[in-house]
């Protein structure tokens, strides 16, 4: 017993090692948000601010509240949108026996690896001629291109495990093809649904490279793109560049703690097959 207690407790130990090490530089993000300008400079550099200040915040709030507002509006419209479209594509693909379903999902697999670029300079190329350019819609639409095939691609492989014989007992009861997919299929997979809005939420938060080609001027301004002015703008104000920085976290950390349990269920769905 000993020998495996000693074992646990090292493993406890060096957890919590690499978790520090980790974590240590969204600490060092919150530590020099709130550390005075002043005190930046310090050698050897304060591990605890010791006149903590709130100027940065303000000053972040400022110049980058809207921009915040502006990203939480385009990540919410590519959820939805992600949402609307995957649900019952993963549906027919799953349940429904679609035709061709093995060519589209090895085509989805393939539009994971196309890298970004290629696909931000097609679509500036088709945008310009559709006059999406500046355009909110036009933002959603770019980020919702990546995050579809991994929505479909999860979501079918979590709906393969709901039984045949549930929705065959819907069928019986009367339940068409959409009463079934609202009323049972949706419903059971609320986990999977979960982790592919949040996922889809995370890429359009922190999407910079759509938003820097797709847009120009100050009309739209994600907070990516308000982020990267912001730290050329205030280079010398670290104060200020970490509370922006600690501000455009708070969103994600907030859903990634709440949605944790639902993650952890929704990307392990579909992997053991019995």
């Amino acid at each position: 017993m000993r020998p495996r207690t000693g074992r646990r407790w090292l493993t406890t130990a060096v957890g919590l090692v690499l978790c520090a090490g980790l974590l240590f530089p969204l600490y060092w993000m919150v530590n020099v948000s709130l550390t005075k300008p002043s005190d930046l400079v310090r050698t050897p550099p304060l591990l605890l601010p010791l006149d903590p200040t709130l100027d940065g915040y303000r000053l972040a709030l400022q110049q980058n509240l809207g921009a915040l507002g502006t990203s939480l509006w385009i990540s919410l419209a590519t959820v939805v949108l992600v949402l609307v479209i995957a649900l019952p594509a993963a549906y027919g693909m799953s349940k429904l026996r679609a035709p061709g379903t093995g060519a589209l999902m090895f085509t989805f697999l393939l539009a994971q690896m196309v890298p970004s670029v290629v696909v931000v300079t097609a679509l500036f190329a088709l945008y310009k001629q559709l006059g999406l350019l500046n355009t909110p819609f036009g933002l959603v639409l770019a980020d919702s291109t990546a995050s579809v095939p991994f929505a479909i691609i999860l979501l079918q492989a979590f709906m393969r495990t709901i039984p045949d014989e549930l929705l065959e007992a819907a069928r019986i009861d009367g339940a068409g093809r959409l009463r079934t997919f609202g009323s049972i299929v949706v419903p059971l997979s609320r986990n999977a649904v979960v982790t592919a809005g949040l996922f889809a939420f995370l890429f359009a938060w922190g999407d910079f490279l759509n938003a820097q080609t797709l847009t120009s001027g100050n009309s739209i301004t994600p907070i990516t793109l308000a982020l990267f002015r912001f730290v050329g703008a205030e280079s010398t104000n670290w104060n200020a560049v970490m509370a922006s920085a600690v501000l455009a976290s708070i969103p994600a950390t907030v859903l990634l703690v709440f949605a944790q349990r639902y993650v952890a269920a929704g990307v392990t769905a579909g992997a053991v097959k019995d």
